[in-house]
């Protein structure tokens, strides 16, 4: 029952008419052979394989399911199958250094197809999310040998990444890790030297599965002579099977599956318990900077699990949607709008119209966001100007929580109102809108809760540089603001995006002032903090999607009249009606950690 056509009238608008990629592309060297034409022909294919593939495989993996059996995962049926499709068509390494058979297509691009991934299959997503991840890291920090051995498969979907960090007794505080490390004594002259790893993992995406025939695994483990906490975590690469000098897989590397998650959603994607019994790695980066390292993926992946948010609030609209034109309920407040039938569909009533508005504002503005933070991080891989790759740092740093927590946040928020759209329909299995709440669920809590993002965001990111990456974003916007050709026409988008820059400059200095010696006061602040930046952010990027499409009525853009006329009467939703939510921010920020730290530990255990 469920429903999807990749959205790619208004991921070329992103791309074309908000942050004019072609002429990004052409002003960086490495980047300049990435023309529009190529970039739309990469959407379309993109969106044809994911359609084809992956989608008809979406509710039937999640009835399915992974299977664990002695150590092995058998994956859902026709999973495998995908992967050598995707494989084929170099899907693995769109955005790989070309130096090791990647394709080194720009992040602003390639954010667009990992948006149709997890709107098709949110399962299968995560196998290529965390594959492309891992080689990321390796390309950046792996030795030479490593690169020309790991990448070129990596890339070409022959073998799979994972990242094993957590264990049983640690969750985020990785500080805590066991997984040990002693070297190797035949290792001893090799090149590079090789550890022994034990230990266990858990939580492990796409630790064991039957789709490739090695997998890489990425292991956070400590060294005989570790300091204690987080400075003693170095980062090493454990294959699944060992890697000859020919650089072809050999035997089992004692990697063990000790078996599956049974997990509320994403049920065809291996959740793997993994044990490490004297396996074979090599030490990644500097002994004891592993975390680090790490980080490079970590990042990555925290943006993507920020578009897996975005994917499924847009597959749940679009499947809402078909239902809500079909569904027959009562008449129009205004009258009968369908005089022939007992009834009018769903979509006359406002309270209808209001769930759909919300979902939708919520997804463009975050297919914008998501494009957003990927200019950036194309700027600081490929502009020459030293000056722009600084600023588009910070503005990385910046946002990359906020991206991670506010699209994941939004995501299970549009897909639960989708979901209600439905009425007592979308609670049943059969109509696929209670697997979008499901696959969206997990999204707030992996790589590193929601709350995580929001601690991220007003520790390290906020009061550690006084300010300084947030007074860099607002000068950004407010200069984009006032460098722009003023248009009558959108001058509510204008003063909104204004107003709220103004409003979280002022909430900002008011907290930093007010922890400066209370460090309660950050962690009471730090979701609210982040909810509210993540409204700014929407703010100005509507702002820049009303600029577009306002340019684009004037100019007989190419997506047409009624698209842009539709984009800006759902960009006036978010500002009326959605954006306000912003002044109850402000009013919770100001009460401040003392109402969370007045009720005493054990009133928290007991009602008596």
């Amino acid at each position: 029952m469920a429903s999807y056509q990749a959205p790619l009238r208004d991921m070329r608008f992103v791309l074309n008419d908000v942050f004019r990629a072609g002429e990004e592309w052409a002003a960086m060297p490495d980047t300049a052979e990435v023309t529009p034409d190529l970039a739309d022909a990469i959407l379309e294919e993109g969106a044809r394989v994911t359609q084809a593939e992956l989608f008809p495989l979406n509710q039937s993996g999640d009835a399915e399911g992974c299977r664990f059996d002695a150590g092995r995962v058998t994956t859902p049926k026709g999973f495998k199958a995908a992967q050598r499709t995707l494989a084929e068509g170099g899907w693995f390494g769109l955005g790989g250094n070309p130096e090791h058979g990647g394709q080194g297509m720009p992040k602003l691009l390639t954010v667009a197809f990992e948006e149709m991934l997890y709107a098709t299959n949110t399962s299968f997503a995560l196998y290529p999310a965390l594959n492309t991840g891992a080689a990321l890291l390796l390309d950046h920090h792996a030795p030479e040998a490593v690169k020309r051995t790991f990448l070129p498969r990596m890339y070409a979907g022959e073998w799979l990444g994972s990242m094993c960090l957590t264990e049983p007794h640690c969750g985020t505080d990785l500080g805590l890790i066991k997984t040990r490390a002693v070297p190797n004594p035949d290792g001893e002259g090799c090149t590079p030297a090789t550890y022994a790893i034990t230990g266990s993992k858990i939580w492990i995406t796409g630790g064991e599965h039957d789709m490739v025939d090695n997998i890489v695994h990425l292991v956070l483990a400590k060294l005989p002579d570790a300091p204690e906490g987080t400075r003693g975590i170095s980062l090493f690469l454990v294959p699944k099977r060992k890697v000859g000098v020919d650089g072809e897989a050999g035997e089992p590397n004692g990697v063990v599956c000790g078996g599956l998650e049974h997990k509320m959603g994403i049920k065809g994607s291996a959740t793997c318990v993994m044990h490490f019994e004297a396996a074979e790695g090599v030490l990644i980066g500097e002994p004891h900077q592993g975390l680090a390292a790490m980080f490079t993926m970590m990042n990555y992946e925290r943006l993507s699990i920020g578009i897996q948010g975005l994917g499924l609030g847009e597959v749940a609209y679009q499947s809402a949607m078909d239902f809500a034109r079909e569904r027959l309920q009562s008449r129009a407040p205004n009258g009968p709008v369908a005089p022939g039938k007992p009834a009018d569909p769903i979509l006359v009533h406002p309270d209808v119209r209001r769930m759909a508005l919300n979902v939708r504002a919520w997804n463009e503005g975050g297919r914008a966001f998501a494009a957003c933070v990927a200019q950036q991080l194309d700027r600081v891989r490929f502009h020459p100007d030293e000056a722009v790759r600084d600023e588009a740092q910070d503005l990385v740093a910046l946002l990359t929580p906020v991206a991670k927590a506010f699209l994941t946040d939004r995501g299970f928020e549009a897909t639960v109102e989708a979901q209600q759209i439905y009425g007592g329909n979308g609670y049943c299995v059969e109509w696929g809108a209670e697997q979008y709440v499901r696959d969206a669920r997990i999204a707030m809590i992996y790589e590193g809760t929601n709350g995580i993002q929001a601690m991220d965001l007003v520790g390290r990111k906020l009061f550690r540089n006084g300010g300084a990456y947030m007074t860099r974003f607002l000068a950004r916007l407010r200069d984009e603001i006032k460098t722009a050709e003023r248009s009558a026409a959108i001058d509510d988008f204008t003063q909104a995006a204004l107003a709220e820059a103004e409003r979280l400059e002022r909430v900002t200095a008011e907290l930093l002032a007010r922890a400066d010696g209370h460090p309660e006061e950050l962690g009471a602040a730090a979701a609210d903090y982040l909810n509210l930046t993540g409204h700014v952010v929407y703010a100005w990027l509507w702002w820049k999607m009303a600029v577009a499409a306002q340019a684009g009525l004037e100019g007989q853009g190419a997506a047409g009249e009624s698209f842009y006329r539709s984009k800006l009467a759902v960009g006036r939703h978010f500002i009326s009606r959605m954006l306000p939510r912003t002044e109850a921010l402000e009013r919770q920020l100001r009460a401040g950690a003392e109402p969370l730290m007045a009720l005493s530990e054990d009133a928290f255990l007991s009602q008596g």
